[in-house]
């Protein structure tokens, strides 16, 4: 992956398991987060192949993909115009052509699972910064997508409001729902990741369960990583 002439992503080689949890962490510009947008195509690498259930996501037209594929983002990127039910509603609507009574039924379905069915009619100015994440979340749940992709969500959020988000998140993944997660959130990775990994400098340095990542680490730059923020 490139940006320009710069090589973002140097030879990353990754599979993660239907319903399992992939927890990617790293310093800032190691590349984490353009590895997470080549997985739906919101960056499009030039080289190599990503595979969905066997399937090259590179022959799939971007559309497609991200009804496959959810994303959610540190930054909302909620239309502030629209109520939570009407922000969920509409990507119901626009990405899969939901009729508006089915789309409104799914959307309070989604909305409830993340706490806010008495939210649901308030625009994202009155709502707090948790609740927000929690819209963005239902919206990419209402797609019923195959994998989710959470790019560090909880960083924009005072810390108060970061335990609610991850809670929901942790609870996602005892559902059986495939996800790629990246973050800063060290306590969140040991605890719920089936596998870590640990990039540098647009390289994968180390993969593993998490025990092995933060209890037994391979490579001088994952012991001065972890030195630094645990």
């Amino acid at each position: 992956m490139f940006y320009g002439d710069y090589q973002v992503l140097q030879k990353v080689n990754l599979a993660a398991e239907a319903g399992s949890i992939t927890c990617i962490i790293g310093p800032s510009g190691s590349g984490k987060s353009t590895l997470l947008r080549c997985l739906n195509r919101l960056a499009e690498p030039r080289g190599g192949d990503i595979r969905l259930d066997g399937r090259s996501v590179l022959d799939i037209k971007p559309d497609r993909l991200r009804r496959r594929v959810g994303m959610v983002f540190q930054h909302f990127n909620l239309f502030p115009d629209h109520t939570a039910l009407g922000n969920v509603m509409l990507s119901l609507r626009k990405v899969k052509g939901v009729a508006t009574g089915t789309a409104r039924r799914i959307a309070i379905q989604r909305l409830s699972e993340v706490g806010l069915a008495s939210r649901m009619d308030h625009r994202p100015i009155d709502l707090s910064g948790g609740q927000q994440q929690r819209v963005a979340i239902a919206r990419a749940l209402a797609l019923e997508p195959e994998l989710m992709l959470f790019d560090e969500v909880t960083s924009a959020l005072d810390p108060e409001l970061v335990k609610g988000v991850l809670k929901l998140m942790a609870g996602l993944g005892k559902s059986g729902m495939t996800m790629v997660v990246v973050t800063h959130e060290m306590n969140f990775a040991r605890r719920v990741a089936d596998q870590v990994v640990f990039m540098d400098e647009g390289r994968v340095v180390e993969v593993g369960s998490p025990d092995a990542i933060f209890g037994n680490p391979q490579s001088a730059r994952l012991r001065r990583f972890l030195s630094e923020v645990l």
